[in-house]
């Protein structure tokens, strides 16, 4: 009989004695390749979106891992600097290195953003980037941020834009990703930054993150191509 997979919760060092939290999904089977994946700056690892991608990810064979930044796991709602944010990424993905061979580098909106730092600016050796709405214009900014340290990725990526999401346009992510060697973008249809979609539509939400999911699932199995 196949093991049923599991959830470890573990205390993850990030400097020195202080700790960040990581919910690991550990599937039966695992493949040699695990996903680390970030929050969003204004909802951490438990939040309903990136609960459906974790548990998606660990019934399709794929180890992952979520964790809390530090300003998380202390109940206060301003991210932590930048610095901090990318130091406690690097903790996560290193215990999650501890598991498997190879590491993709996943995320949602700023969680995507700082792990696309910690491998394009610290050079931390993912095998391969996912960003669930990479959050290239900031909130209540009409101008998109710097983004060259995504030309120094010498691994795949892998972006998912809603045709609504208006931090993460996919007008103007489409010419950065083709300005990008192996990369890809995949847009969602009347999706928004948080993948909502309108009643409108007629699309289902759960096939909106279904999608997501298993995209995902396919991409990762194949190398990132």
């Amino acid at each position: 009989m196949p093991q049923p997979a599991a959830t470890r919760r573990l205390r993850i060092r990030w400097r020195g004695a202080d700790t960040i939290t990581g919910l690991l999904g550990v599937p039966a089977g695992a493949g040699s390749c695990g996903v680390l994946l970030a929050p969003g700056a204004g909802a951490g690892q438990r939040h309903p979106f990136l609960e459906s991608i974790r548990r998606g990810l660990v019934a399709g064979g794929v180890m992952t891992l979520s964790f809390d930044y530090p300003y998380m796991e202390a109940g206060r709602r301003s991210p932590d600097r930048h610095g901090v944010l990318v130091a406690a990424h690097r903790a996560a993905a290193e215990r999650l290195a501890g598991y498997v061979d190879g590491v993709v580098v996943a995320g949602k909106s700023m969680g995507g953003r700082i792990g696309s730092h910690l491998a394009g600016d610290e050079s931390w050796p993912a095998v391969g980037l996912v960003y669930y709405g990479y959050p290239l214009v900031p909130l209540g900014k009409g101008t998109p941020r710097p983004v060259d340290h995504l030309g120094r990725i010498s691994a795949p990526q892998l972006f998912f834009s809603g045709t609504r999401d208006r931090l993460s346009p996919p007008s103007l992510l489409a010419n950065i990703v083709a300005g990008l060697g192996g990369a890809e973008l995949v847009t969602i249809e009347d999706a928004d930054h948080s993948f909502r979609v309108t009643k409108r539509s007629g699309i289902d939400p759960e096939a909106v993150m279904g999608t997501l999911v298993e995209r995902t699932l396919a991409w990762v199995r194949g190398g990132g191509s």
